[in-house]
């Protein structure tokens, strides 16, 4: 029997699954541009090392139910972030590991899902794996991206910031002119 030859960018999933087949390859962090554009200003994603992925298809046959197809999804990429305290390049490892399971339409995906740990989609003629891939790398990213211990001082207020609490201080409280005004026109 002749083995297929599968391409990540239109991905016949049930034919890989089908055959057990296995996908596997490195793509530069780059050549993605949603997860480039999360790159901080000072480390680009071209200056990234490759990111690698692997699918790994399956037909799961559970007992008196119809067979299931399953995709494995595991990618990892080394990314740099802005940090949220200090503002410069934090590096972060990203690794995913994810069983996917595809079935007919969407409504089933939907129903599933809702009860599953496991992602649930509905099964396309021709997936882009490229794509899934990338969502699945954002959807790994920290949330706020910081340096355990910021590599510089975090700076610190000026005279004039710290002089601000003062000046507020010395303002009259506008309910402090209405109480006065309330105690005067009741007396």
């Amino acid at each position: 029997m002749k083995s297929r030859a599968f391409v990540p960018e239109k991905l016949d999933v049930a034919a890989l699954a089908h055959d057990g087949a296995s996908l596997q390859g490195e793509w530069p962090a780059a050549s993605l541009e949603r997860l480039a554009d999360a790159a901080d200003p000072e480390a680009p994603a071209s200056g990234w090392p490759a990111l690698r992925w692997s699918l790994d298809g399956e037909i799961r046959r559970p007992k008196a139910a119809a067979p299931q197809t399953w995709l494995h999804l595991t990618a990892s990429a080394h990314v740099a972030l802005t940090c949220q305290r200090c503002l410069k390049p934090v590096q972060e490892d990203i690794d995913v590991d994810r069983w996917i399971r595809f079935v007919d339409t969407e409504a089933e995906a939907a129903a599933l899902d809702v009860d599953s740990d496991d992602d649930v989609l509905a099964l396309p003629r021709h997936l882009d794996a490229r794509e899934l891939i990338e969502d699945e790398l954002l959807l790994a990213l920290p949330l706020v991206p910081r340096h355990e211990i910021c590599p510089e001082p975090l700076p610190v207020p000026d005279a004039a910031e710290e002089s601000a609490p003062e000046e507020e201080a010395e303002r009259p409280n506008p309910f402090a002119a209405l109480a006065a005004l309330k105690r005067g026109g009741s007396a």
